[in-house]
Order: C-alpha cells, then sequence, then structure tokens
C-alpha cells in the first residue's frame, strides 16, 4: 500500500511542477497546438503549448521507478536498496513509452509542417505494429495468458498469432479512440484518471486474491497505475479549461497504450470497453458518421467526434466535459463492479 501511495504521489509532484517549466519551453521554441478551421470556438487555442504528454511520461515513470527505491523502513531503519521491477509492469512502461514515441513523432510532424497534419496512416501503423510485436513477444517471455479474457480468461485459447493481433488490434484502437477523445480540454486526462483508478483497484484486488485470478505481479502493475493516476491527476491541473498546455498526440498515444497494456496482462481484455467506454462511444460516432456519409450521402451528427455535435448544437465546452467526465465515471463504475460481482460469485460467496 505504501509504494501505491508513494508512486501516485511523486508522479504527482513531478507532473505538476515540471509541467510549468515545459510550458515555457515549448513557448519560447513556439510549439503549439493547429486548430481545424472549422473549429471557430476552438481559434483562442491556436498556438497553446503541446506535445505536454511528454511531461505525463516522465512523470509515471520517475514516479514508479522511485517507488521501488528503499531508503527507510520502520523495522530496519535507514537503509538504500532497489528493489525488482516485475516483469508485467516493464512490459506496461514499454508501451506507454512505446506508443508516446509514436504519438511525439506525430506532434513534431505537425510542428515542422505548421498545420494540423501529422504522420501518414502508413508510418503510424508501422509504429504501432513494431510497438505490438515487442509487446506480444514480452508477454509470452513473461507468461501472460494467451486466451480471450472478460474479466477472468474464457477459456479460448488464441495462440501466439492470434494474440498478436489481439495485442495489434487493442493498442491501437485504444491509442485512436482517447487520441480521437482529445478535443476539449481536460476531457482526456479526466477521464483517463478513472480508467487508471480503476485499474489500480483492479490490479490490488488481483494481487490480494492471487490463488483466485493467478496474476503474478498484479501488485507491481497497480504502483504503476497508480503513477499514471498521479500523472494525469497533475497534468489535469495546468490542463483544465481554459487549458495552458495541451497533452496532445503525444500524451493520447501513450495513455491509449497504457489502459490497453494493463487490460492485455491483468486478463481484463473485454471489460476495456466497459471501462473505456467513453472512447468507444467516441470512436463509435466517427465510424458511423463515415458510413453513413458514404453510404447514403448523409451525416448523423452535426460533427464528429461526439464532443463536437454538442458544441455546434450550442452546448458550452466546459458543460461538454463536465457531462463526458460523468459518463465516464458511470461507465468505469459499471465496470468495477461487475469485476466485483464475479469475484463475489466466486471465493466471495464462500467467504
Amino acid at each position: 500500500m505504501i509504494s501505491l501511495l508513494m508512486s501516485s504521489t511523486l508522479a504527482f509532484i513531478v507532473v505538476i511542477l515540471v509541467t510549468p517549466l515545459t510550458i515555457k519551453a515549448l513557448r519560447k521554441n513556439d510549439i503549439g497546438q493547429f486548430i481545424q478551421s472549422e473549429l471557430e470556438g476552438h481559434m483562442h487555442k491556436q498556438g497553446v503549448p503541446t506535445m505536454g504528454g511528454l511531461v505525463i511520461v516522465f512523470g509515471i515513470a520517475l514516479g514508479y521507478g522511485a517507488s521501488h527505491l528503499k531508503i527507510f523502513s520502520f523495522h530496519d531503519g535507514f537503509g538504500f536498496e532497489a528493489q525488482a521491477m516485475d516483469d508485467k509492469a516493464v512490459l506496461a512502461i514499454f508501451a506507454i513509452v512505446g506508443m508516446g514515441i509514436i504519438g511525439f513523432f506525430d506532434d513534431y510532424t505537425k510542428f515542422a509542417r505548421k498545420r494540423n497534419e501529422g504522420l501518414s496512416k502508413r508510418w503510424k501503423f508501422l509504429g504501432q505494429l513494431i510497438v505490438a510485436a515487442g509487446f506480444a513477444w514480452g508477454a509470452n517471455h513473461a507468461g501472460v495468458s494467451t486466451e480471450l479474457s472478460f474479466v477472468r480468461p474464457l477459456g479460448i485459447d488464441l495462440g501466439p498469432v492470434l494474440f498478436f493481433v489481439l495485442v495489434l488490434f487493442m493498442l491501437t484502437a485504444t491509442a485512436n479512440g482517447v487520441n480521437l477523445t482529445d478535443g476539449l480540454d481536460g476531457l482526456v486526462a479526466g477521464s483517463s484518471a478513472l480508467v487508471f483508478g480503476a485499474y489500480v483497484l483492479i490490479m490490488f484486488w488481483q494481487s490480494r486474491n492471487g490463488a483466485f485470478y493467478g496474476i503474478d505481479g498484479a501488485l507491481d502493475l497497480a504502483v504503476l497505475a497508480a503513477a499514471a493516476l498521479g500523472g494525469v491527476l497533475a497534468f489535469l491541473w495546468w490542463n483544465a479549461a481554459p487549458a495552458q498546455i495541451i497533452m496532445g498526440d503525444t500524451g493520447s498515444h501513450a495513455i491509449g497504450g497504457g489502459i490497453a497494456a494493463f487490460a492485455l496482462l491483468t486478463n481484463t481484455q473485454l471489460l476495456l470497453i466497459v471501462l473505456g467506454g467513453l472512447y468507444v462511444i467516441e470512436t463509435m460516432s466517427v465510424i458511423m458518421q463515415v458510413i453513413s456519409f458514404r453510404g447514403f450521402g448523409r451525416r448523423i451528427f452535426r460533427m464528429t467526434p461526439i464532443h463536437h455535435h454538442f458544441e455546434l448544437k450550442g452546448w458550452p465546452e466546459t458543460t461538454v466535459i463536465i457531462r463526458f467526465w460523468i459518463l465516464s465515471a458511470i461507465m468505469v463504475a459499471i465496470g468495477v463492479g461487475i469485476f466485483y460481482a464475479d469475484w463475489v460469485a466466486g471465493p466471495g460467496s464462500i467467504s
């Protein structure tokens, strides 16, 4: 429990203090956001410092890493000891950093071109393919189950090839879903804090009931999720409307990669559809709009992702953000409830 608090607190402190320095550095180098011309209500955000996701990734890595340095204990007193990191947690860090790097190159390409066009789909997919391949290889060596799962494995073994396809799909879909949602100040930071918080609870519960879930290293994964929670909450301090910094694709891809990795490593793959329900809704709105327009020549929404639809209907940005936070909280609560209900139906029913 102490390691959870330390990881989250350190990540929070690092991000809350480093972000203002990052804002100054980004402004000095004129690294700002480019706004789509059709989003007239967002033109005031033109030039707001972007690539803030770099701070989030740095805070998560530092918070998690520092929590493994033992300097003092009530039993042994002062002393220095570096505790080992679990393979699965290192694998999740790989997903966060790897997807964050792809997002960084996307952001940098926009900055270099001076317009809202980043990496081509080909290069972005190639990067995601490399990260997915590395994650799948590491998962195999770390003993991660290749079975399809909801709150626990369903008994359907995908095998190495189909598991790799699942990893690629989940990393790509989640990163893109979070990226699509990242269109309003603080929307992703606030909603992802809820999802990361849910995974802290899920992983901690799995670590306390190891015989039932069989997830080795669940506690260390919870420590990493706690660092992610602290990092995005601290970033929200500066990213809340009106945002002083934007996380950019660097942040949205890193967050998406982390969320997908946690789902894969905790055997909660399909549960992610519920926990990340907001991102599913945002993504589906885009898919529905494209199908409707190309197939029938009509738009379902005024603009997608769907949060822009409500803006064009006259909702103030803060109203959309808060209501979407509430929607995300409801989905997360349902997801955690489903997870706990499964345990109650299992060993919990005996006790």
